[in-house]
């Protein structure tokens, strides 16, 4: 007679138990992977239909109107809710528009979680809940330009993602502009690639979009990395080589120095990212060359956009390509 042999019931249990233990700790980390990777293309999708509108624009300032009282409290502002209707909409294929106090209503979460969740904040309403530096100090109004306090306006595009609005109607064209980053801001987007369905947090489905210059813009999304790089010198004469290039290399070879413009974004929307109040972070935008040349770095304190010797050491917040 021949003998037939197979697993016991005991057996394939235990070893359907061992192959879903072996599952619910490698599916969560695929699923992440995965999620990242559709959100990186997704924002990369979304900053080139973003910088394609903007730039078929004449001016980004000027839209809208913004009056306050003799305590210099608001008592008219359209200024952000007239930038979507009026000029984005002409250029860009939007779904819904919602003014100010109505943000929730294109998908806009009440609360995001900051660069590596660090902390939870209340999604930012206005210009000075956005980053209240953009509104003190030598920066302020003048004939040059400067920042208002405007309040936030949001729309809905048509491939489902919720955008903010921060608009900046003052606005300068100017590449000087006294140096300071937000006399050059004219629109800020923070935007959530899938609604209030999470995780609502920052490098994952929030990120932001700035708008620099009034004419000619310069569109960027910097994408930041959790944490400084070690402190290096913009340029390195000796044969190791270690620069600011170089502290971002070795952190990863996905990432590199932002330049003078992603750097400037990411001033506007430090409280997102947890940058600190920092002195200075230097940008790959160069100057003049070689160890006795000037780079550009960017001030965190109070925004302005320096130009330094790059034997100088300084800060260093990468970017992902």
């Amino acid at each position: 007679m021949k003998k037939f042999r197979g697993f016991t019931l005991a057996e394939v249990l235990i070893t359907l138990a061992i192959i879903g233990i072996v599952a619910a700790i490698t599916l969560p980390s695929l699923l992440v992977n995965v999620n990242e990777k559709a959100w990186e293309a997704q924002r990369k999708a979304l900053h080139a239909r973003m910088a394609q509108a903007i730039g078929q624009m004449n001016t980004l300032g000027g839209y809208g109107q913004f009056e306050t009282d003799d305590d210099g409290v608001a008592t008219v502002d359209t200024a952000a809710e007239s930038f979507i209707l009026d000029a984005l909409s002409k250029v860009y294929k939007i779904n819904n528009v919602c003014g100010a106090g109505k943000l929730s209503a294109c998908g806009v979460p009440s609360k995001i979680a900051t660069l590596g969740a660090k902390s939870e904040i209340n999604f930012p309403t206005k210009m000075s809940e956005l980053n209240e530096k953009l509104l003190n100090g030598a920066h302020e109004v003048n004939e040059e330009g400067g920042v208002v306090d405007t309040k936030a306006a949001a729309f809905e595009t048509v491939n489902g993602e919720s955008v903010a609005v921060f608009y900046n109607p003052l606005c300068s064209s100017s590449t000087s502009v006294n140096y300071y980053a937000q006399n050059k801001m004219c629109v800020n987007f923070i935007y959530d690639l899938n609604g209030e369905e999470g995780p609502n947090e920052v490098g994952k489905d929030v990120g932001f979009i700035t708008a620099f210059y009034n004419k000619n813009p310069v569109v960027v999304a910097p994408v930041p990395y959790k944490t400084n790089a070690n402190m290096a010198p913009s340029y390195s004469a000796d044969a190791a080589g270690v620069d600011a290039a170089y502290a971002c290399k070795v952190q990863s070879e996905d990432l590199r120095l932002p330049n003078i413009d992603e750097l400037a974004s990411l001033f506007v929307n430090s409280p997102l990212t947890d940058m600190g109040d920092y002195v200075g972070f230097w940008s790959s935008s160069i100057i003049t060359q070689g160890k006795d040349g000037l780079a550009w770095g960017q001030d965190f304190t109070m925004g302005m956009s320096n130009r330094h010797p790059r034997a100088n050491t300084s800060y260093i917040r990468c970017i992902y390509k």
